[in-house]
């Protein structure tokens, strides 16, 4: 059957993190800091909402666009939390963050477009280019500049066939934002080469030390920026499979286009779930995400001190879940390093290389786990190190 798949396809490799965690389901004791979500659960004001939204029979479809006013709530949440102005009939409700990115990038992408992608990136951006038909062409972000997209580096990139650059922040998996001064910085060039700006948003409410700043909310940005978040990590609400996407008015048509014809609608019980999280329950249910970010915030610090301690030079996160380590004073790739990590110590840690080049000599550590398994982790992790040291 080789022959029916396609080449593009064919060539796609497969997820650097996957491999892992197949065999910690294998491993008594074993430690997971891979996993991308959180460890908390859903509110039950918002789990509540959803049941009872099945209680009352609320199983059909629902319009392409999703509930109207969940829309309107939406609108509201982004120009009250953020700054950024969309209208309810330019937001599309989607399955997830994931379905919005991918819906950006079949909307915009002729064949060989480049689009411009962070590196270190969440690992799905430069395969979904592929298969939109572009190019992803690399950004490199360094953790002396905080991981962030310079204005030096993005102008290096483009070229005539750049259609359009994907921004992260914060950022998987490295944990970098970046503030209303350097989103600013890199205006300019956007506007000098007009291109589009896709931005992924979906940790906003996980930053630390400041409030998020969207770069749709400066100046001139909202004409040329797709934003696209969702439920997933503020609310804890992966399961559910509830995001949203925004744009200007032609990009949304075609976006919207894509989405009638593939998904239809996102998840009905999610879509009443997540309008709750955002209506009824606005102000309770900002005080468990607060609660969850403080509770983050602490493992934060905690994750990021241990690691420096131990000698794996360790650059602060200011937002999302995730630790980004560099291993090379070990002598080891962080390849090398997760997999003897995992064999010796039973924990698992993601290949920095898994999410670009950039990240060969980094791992990532999610730290969206308990106190008491990120502290035997730590102390595992040390123990490991040191034995490379004798």
């Amino acid at each position: 059957m080789k022959e029916f798949v396609s080449r593009k396809v064919k060539e796609l490799k497969p997820s650097g993190i996957r491999k892992f965690f197949d065999i910690v389901h294998e491993m008594k004791d074993a430690i997971s800091l891979g996993v991308g979500e959180p460890d908390f659960v859903t509110p039950w004001t918002v789990r509540d909402a959803g049941v009872r939204s099945i209680q009352k029979g609320y199983t059909q479809y629902t319009g392409n666009r999703g509930i109207p006013e969940l829309r309107e709530n939406i609108s509201r949440y982004l120009k009250e939390r953020f700054h950024a102005d969309y209208a309810p009939e330019h937001i599309i409700v989607t399955v997830g963050a994931s379905e919005g990115i991918d819906l950006a990038l079949r909307a915009c992408i002729e064949e060989g477009d480049e689009v411009l992608v962070p590196d270190p990136c969440y690992v799905s951006y430069a395969p979904c280019v592929t298969l939109a038909g572009g190019m992803p062409v690399s950004i490199d972000c360094r953790a002396e500049n905080g991981f962030i997209v310079t204005p030096e580096a993005l102008e290096r990139k483009i070229t005539p066939k750049t259609k359009a650059v994907i921004l992260a922040y914060p950022n998987n998996p490295t944990g970098g934002i970046m503030t209303k001064a350097q989103l600013e910085e890199i205006v300019p060039v956007l506007e000098k080469h007009d291109l589009l700006v896709i931005s992924d948003e979906i940790y906003a409410e996980l930053t630390y030390g400041g409030r998020h700043c969207s770069v749709a909310a400066l100046p001139g940005m909202k004409e040329r920026t797709v934003l696209i978040n969702g439920f997933s990590k503020a609310f804890a609400m992966t399961g559910w499979r509830v995001g949203f996407v925004c744009a200007p008015a032609d990009m949304d048509e075609g976006m919207f286009k894509i989405h009638q014809y593939g998904i239809m609608c996102a998840p009905t019980a999610g879509q009443y779930a997540a309008n709750y999280a955002l209506k009824e329950g606005f102000e309770d249910n900002f005080s468990v995400v607060e609660e969850m970010r403080e509770e983050y915030d602490r493992r934060r610090r905690f994750v990021v001190k241990s690691l420096n301690d131990m000698g794996l030079s360790c650059f602060e996160p200011k937002g999302a879940f995730y630790v980004f380590p560099s291993v090379g004073s070990t002598g080891l790739d962080g390849e090398a390093f997760a997999e003897k990590l995992l064999r010796a110590k039973g924990v698992a840690v993601v290949p920095g290389s898994a999410f670009g080049a950039c990240g060969t000599y980094h791992v990532r550590c999610s730290y969206a786990t308990s106190m008491a398994q990120l502290t035997e982790a730590m102390d595992r992790i040390a123990d490991f190190v040191q034995s490379l040291h004798k």
